[in-house]
């Protein structure tokens, strides 16, 4: 493992010179250390890039980390992890991912997720991206995430853009069973030219089945962000969706949200709103002694935490 993927580690998924339970660290493309735990098992898959992880029944309060860096130009990382999470299992995952590039060429990590929660299970997924590097070749990062939650089971994913990526293209899938949840809470932050697109397509198949999505973005300098969501009720279940999100300078964005609903009892509903900080807002920190950019900032930080 080199320093910078050590530094990376350390910001996307709280490393601290080791981690405790089931582990796979993938660098450039390669395996840099990995380790199972009695309850669960990780494997490399043998006909793609990537690995399974296989989640016994009934695995309580354990995480498994399986973050992913890219280190230098000219990598192009595609990788393809499988989550098998068994009945009433509780268990947390973290996946950061980090790209730096100090060279002319492009460096780009696809991580293509797929989680399958048996029935009952939980799971709380968190991911932090991040760029860095000097280069002016790109730096992109453009995960998919593909759901299926059987009856009673519940993901919760806390997704986070920290800054310095590019281009990014976030696109999430999902279907629930009889009474799944999803809660979806995403965060992203753009500055420059950068460009982030994030694009979510859900169905609710079972009765009672509901999802919860809150995006919030920050666009900054001159970049653009797209958010894209669409929400399918099929039977009796309910769905929510909210996009927020703040102008800085010249940054734009674009929300397009879709609700379909091919049942009576489908109660589906979607938010937006997109804004400029509220002046009076900088005004009344700046009382209490911050600078405009100061009080800009902490507002900022406020709305992404």
């Amino acid at each position: 493992m080199n320093k910078i993927t050590a530094e990376f580690l350390r910001v996307v998924s709280d490393f601290k010179g080791s981690f405790q339970g089931a582990f796979n660290i993938r660098e450039n493309g390669e395996c840099a250390g990995r380790q199972s735990s009695k309850n669960i098992k990780i494997d490399t898959k043998k006909d793609l890039p990537g690995i399974d992880i296989h989640i016994q029944p009934g695995t309580l309060g354990e995480t498994v980390y399986i973050p992913a860096c890219v280190t230098h130009t000219g990598v192009d990382d595609l990788v393809y992890n499988d989550f098998f999470v068994g009945a009433g299992a509780d268990v947390v995952i973290v996946a950061g991912c980090g790209v730096h590039n100090d060279g002319e060429g492009e460096a780009r990590h696809n991580g293509i997720h797929r989680f399958f929660l048996e029935k009952g299970a939980h799971v709380v997924y968190r991911e932090k991206h991040l760029a860095n590097g000097s280069g002016a070749g790109a730096k992109r990062i453009d995960p998919v995430t593909e759901v299926h939650l059987a009856e009673d089971a519940c993901l919760e994913m806390d997704t986070v853009q920290l800054g310095g990526v590019d281009s990014t293209l976030r696109k999430t899938t999902a279907e629930l069973d009889a009474r799944a949840r999803l809660l979806v809470r995403e965060r992203i932050m753009t500055d420059g030219a950068e460009v982030a697109k994030t694009d979510f397509e859900v169905t609710l198949t079972g009765e009672d089945s509901g999802v919860d999505l809150i995006s919030r973005s920050v666009a900054k300098g001159t970049s653009h962000q797209e958010f894209l969501s669409c929400i399918r009720g099929r039977n009796r279940c309910s769905g929510h969706s909210e996009c927020d999100a703040i102008l800085v300078g010249n940054g734009t964005v674009t929300a397009s949200p879709a609700l379909e609903a091919s049942h009576i009892d489908a109660a589906l509903i979607h938010e937006a709103a997109i804004g400029k900080i509220a002046g009076e807002q900088i005004l009344k920190l700046q009382t209490l002694g911050l600078s405009e950019e100061e009080a800009e900032q902490q507002i900022i930080s406020g709305f992404l935490k």
